[in-house]
């Protein structure tokens, strides 16, 4: 009885104050009874659902659209967890906060990759089904990419709080998205469309379906790329990692014109957490000038949002060097932004090295079919060694290494060969470049590296 009286005293002293006496214990409730498909549905496409040997089984069919099984009722938050495996040659996903359209019934929303493709292996990625394409494929976490198993059952864990996106495939951690454009929707089997022979047939596998609804508890945070939809904002991961606004959203702080030593009096906007270039003659720097941080930055990473106005040039330069006295736009390293469709910059240069991500004049970037979006997310990375890659909407399209003799042919044959040393300063400022269009930022985001 002492001993009792002593362990109820210590757990009041210790304890803190209003907290629940102990944490809430996970309440799992089952979406699949293992038997029929009670509480499922089928919406869009012609694919085939069953219950075989308590599984799900879903069969493609030959020219049917996108097929969804989808459970009979809606869902904001939640842990959804679940196993799945798929014939070889054949894809599929698990859909969340999904939608669909009154006018076709077609489902778009957020999807989980089961990919197909082992060259490529981005199952546990994020995908918006028929909305933006890709939002976290896993280039951005290629560790992630081993975690799938080939032929086999894969477990797999979504997690659903706010505007907090998580994915696992076999505990693995494989996505971390931040979005708020559904915040709650149907979750759904797919049975992706095929349209040739090959892919008839085939049949992708679920069982052990589970959901929490109550109480969540999320799993610890764990070190990987963020990929931040939401505005000028941070995540406390983000914080973590060492990010910071490179531009607050709302004022001039950290900026100033090129040449300047303030900002300038026009040509710029800011407004609703836009930072925008005015539309003036499609001249460089001829309005209100590029704009460059105050600060200079050796090492780091850098990500930011744009959108650009029908046949737009602008840019993104780092290692920017004022001692350069340019009539036009500030020297540096140049990320291109560009409607390569309607600007005619794109087919000037050399292979392509004018166009949209490609580092200005120098290199050209990967072209991805499914880009771009109305706001893009371009993402610089300067390594210590100098190795520099350019990113498009979660892809690495750019790769180099500033100071190699590559480097120096490249330089030597662009127009910056006049420029001495260029692009290899040690530490130098980032500029938005004022090509006199239409182009607008938010959401820049700056971390140190070491």
């Amino acid at each position: 009885m002492r001993k009792l009286l002593l362990f109820i005293i210590f757990t009041a002293l210790v304890w803190p104050a209003g907290a629940a006496s102990f944490p809430a214990k996970e309440k799992w409730i089952n979406l699949f009874n293992g038997k029929d498909l009670t509480g499922w549905k089928l919406i869009n496409g012609k694919a085939k659902y069953e219950v075989v040997d308590g599984m799900i089984v879903g069969t493609s069919v030959k020219d049917s659209p996108n097929s969804f099984l989808a459970a009979d009722k809606e869902y904001g938050d939640f842990i959804l967890e679940l196993q799945i495996k798929i014939d070889d040659g054949i894809n599929s996903g698990i859909q969340f906060r999904g939608l669909q359209k009154p006018e076709d019934g077609r489902v778009v929303g957020y999807q989980v990759e089961v990919d197909h493709r082992r060259e490529r292996s981005w199952s546990g990625g994020i995908y918006d089904e028929a909305r933006r394409g890709w939002l976290y494929p896993l280039e951005l976490n290629p560790g992630a990419k081993r975690a799938y198993k080939w032929g086999d059952w894969n477990t797999y864990r979504i997690e659903c709080i706010g505007t907090t996106i998580r994915t696992w495939v076999n505990d693995v951690p494989t996505a971390f998205l931040i979005d708020d454009v559904s915040l709650k929707g149907l979750i759904a089997l797919q049975v992706h469309a095929v349209y040739n022979a090959a892919g008839e047939g085939k049949k992708t596998y679920w069982k052990s379906i589970r959901i929490q609804t109550e109480n969540l508890q999320a799993r610890p945070l764990t070190d990987i790329p963020v990929v931040n939809l939401v505005p000028n904002t941070l995540s406390p991961l983000e914080k973590q990692q060492g990010f910071r606004l490179l531009w607050d959203g709302k004022t001039t702080t950290g900026w100033r014109g090129a040449f300047k030593e303030a900002f300038p009096d026009k040509g710029w906007v800011m407004k609703e957490g836009v930072l925008s270039v005015l539309p003036s003659n499609g001249g460089e720097s001829t309005n209100g000038g590029d704009i460059v941080t105050v600060e200079s930055f050796s090492a780091f990473e850098l990500t930011f949002d744009f959108t650009f106005a029908e046949g737009a040039n602008s840019g993104v330069k780092y290692f920017v060097d004022e001692k350069y006295l340019s009539t036009g736009s500030a020297i540096g390293l140049e990320y291109q932004i560009l409607d390569d469709e309607k600007h005619p910059d794109a087919k000037e240069g050399v292979v392509g090295n004018r166009t949209l991500g490609s580092l200005y004049d120098l290199i050209p970037s990967l072209k991805i079919q499914d880009l771009p979006r109305t706001w893009n997310e371009g993402r610089i990375v300067v390594h210590p060694d100098n190795r520099i890659e350019h990113w498009l909407n979660g892809r690495k399209i750019v790769e180099y290494q500033r100071g190699t003799p590559i480097y120096y042919a490249l330089v030597a044959r662009s127009k910056y060969s006049v420029w001495e040393g260029f692009g290899m300063v040690d530490k130098g400022h980032i500029l938005l470049q004022d090509h006199g269009d239409a182009v607008s930022f938010r959401s820049i985001k700056i971390r140190e590296l070491k």
